[in-house]
């Protein structure tokens, strides 16, 4: 999962992207209101970290225009705002969770991951394909009952070709979905990674097929 972070303070920000990271999630940084606004308009995410007090352009005032286009992505206010008024601002301008500093960032990984499954619709949101399971807030995958033993990026690359399951997924676009503005990954290490996914696999009556010029595809055999 994709996660952008909006955050002026360079030490927080940086701890809270560390966090993140660790726990297996790609993330950009943003550090003022424009910025993130830039980022909400140019790439796809799948949840939103968002300071109030933020440089150039209030966090609210991002918050509102987000939710004025439309986006449902799944967003936790981050502040150290901590009158009663101004929570109910943040959560009314569209905010589905709220979080005051200082925090500790086990409490943020957890509330993170419940704010993604409310967003999925499922107290579990277990995906499965097959005798393939997958959690994408626990990022864990099994073969029946048996957990699979996979890299961070082996699951990013499954967490996406899950999402998009009996249909067909770019090359480039799964290439877009582990960049990070400060990483590139290549298609050439696309390839890579959904070869060691279909070792993984193998005998699994799941697989990956390759439509050339077109993607991947992942089915039930």
């Amino acid at each position: 999962m994709k996660l952008l972070v909006v955050e002026d303070d360079a030490t927080l920000g940086e701890a809270v992207v560390m966090a993140l990271r660790r726990a297996g999630f790609t993330v950009d940084w943003a550090r003022d209101g424009v910025q993130a606004e830039t980022a909400l308009a140019g790439f796809a995410y799948d949840g939103l970290l968002l300071d109030l007090g933020l440089p150039r352009r209030d966090g609210l005032d991002v918050l509102r225009e987000l939710r004025r286009r439309g986006a449902a992505l799944p967003v936790m206010i981050l502040t150290a705002r901590d009158a009663v008024e101004d929570r109910v601002r943040g959560l009314d301008a569209g905010a589905d969770d709220y979080l005051l500093k200082p925090f500790a960032l086990d409490e943020l990984l957890a509330r993170m991951r419940a704010l993604l499954r409310r967003a999925h619709g499922k107290p579990a949101d277990e995906v499965r394909v097959g005798r393939l399971r997958f959690d994408p807030v626990a990022r864990q995958a099994w073969l029946g009952e048996a957990p699979l033993s996979l890299s961070q990026r082996e699951i990013e690359v499954l967490e996406i070709l899950l999402a998009h399951a009996g249909r067909v997924t770019a090359k480039e676009a799964i290439a877009d979905r582990l960049t990070g503005w400060d990483e590139a990954v290549g298609e050439n290490a696309v390839e890579v990674y959904i070869h060691r996914l279909r070792r993984k696999l193998a005998d699994s009556g799941v697989r990956i097929r390759t439509l050339r010029g077109l993607g991947y595809l992942l089915e039930a055999a």
